[in-house]
């Protein structure tokens, strides 16, 4: 099976009311724990790559990598560029063999969004490419996304369905409350449901995306700094308001932050427990055993994404 783009996939979860998740790889192990929770699960997959990662790994090695997992399992999988900044950017990832790429043009004026965004949705479905853009902003730190709180914007819904209409855009990343990073919430968190619910309703059938829904699981923060770390409590986005947001038109929900403190805190266990250890493979097989288990829950518990191909 060739990579997928996420039309059909988006179709599907739409109509059954679960999210299909989006994780974020930097490498090999990553990738290994990742697919092999989603073909346990019998679930289709997102596999993502920032810019963060497309400067630690080539894109070209992360896209091997996968085109070795699809081969392994046969799982339906699409490789999506993640927050590419540029028409050039995004250009490069489709003529790579990406099957989605993300323009986020969120922080520029509305019309120069609508503009570039339109050139990309051109370009790549010419070439059988989804593509996914970003209206409003989300606070948070994230590879180099980065926007200060006093920045951040929640999606205009009006707005969304003009910018859907006017760029022919395939899927829509909205912001309702979620943030990038680890630290997303000074106070309760809480997402503006009813904001999505009128977005979702002025868009029906439309999939819709949250970024930043990493829910920064307390065991794996707890883990790190247990064994070296200084991680302050963090609130993420609770399991309990994803779940409910899949049911709202939200078809992609990215993770990127639970899958980075899953791994460092089980390689920090490790290396803690065993101080002389110097073979890789001793230390990222607890590390890779770790996404595995992060990104299962995900799929079975949250996402509601199990036994869905």
């Amino acid at each position: 099976m060739p990579l997928v783009n996420t039309a059909e996939m988006f179709k599907k979860a739409y109509e059954g009311k679960y999210a299909i998740g989006a994780f974020n790889v930097n490498n090999m192990e990553i990738i290994q724990g990742i697919v092999a929770a989603a073909n346990e699960e019998k679930s289709p997959l997102i596999l993502q790559v920032s810019a963060g990662a497309r400067k630690y790994a080539n894109p070209i090695y992360l896209r091997k990598l996968v085109e070795a997992a699809i081969e392994d399992t046969n799982l339906p999988i699409a490789l999506h560029l993640d927050h590419g900044e540029s028409f050039e950017i995004c250009k490069q990832c489709i003529d790579d063999g990406f099957s989605s790429v993300m323009f986020d043009g969120s922080a520029l004026p509305f019309e120069e969004n609508i503009r570039i965004t339109r050139q990309v949705v051109e370009y790549a479905h010419a070439k059988g490419v989804s593509v996914e853009a970003e209206l409003g902003k989300l606070a948070g730190v994230e590879d180099d996304v980065q926007v200060k709180a006093e920045d951040a914007t929640y999606t205009d819904p009006d707005q969304a369905v003009e910018f859907v209409e006017r760029t022919g855009v395939d899927s829509l990343a909205i912001a309702i409350g979620t943030s990038h990073g680890a630290y997303k919430f000074k106070g309760e968190p809480k997402l503006d449901f009813p904001r999505l619910e009128k977005i979702s309703n002025l868009l029906p059938g439309y999939p819709l995306v949250l970024h930043g829904a990493s829910s920064v699981l307390e065991e794996y923060v707890a883990m790190c700094n247990a064994f070296g770390g200084n991680i302050p409590g963090a609130k993420g986005v609770p399991e309990d308001m994803l779940a409910q947001a899949s049911k709202l038109g939200v078809c992609k929900i990215n993770v990127d932050t639970d899958l980075r403190l899953a791994m460092t805190a089980a390689i920090r266990k490790c290396l803690a427990e065993n101080p002389n250890e110097f073979d890789p493979r001793k230390y990222l097989g607890p590390g890779r055993d770790a996404i595995k288990q992060v990104v299962q829950h995900k799929i079975k518990n949250v996402f509601n994404c199990s036994n869905r191909i």
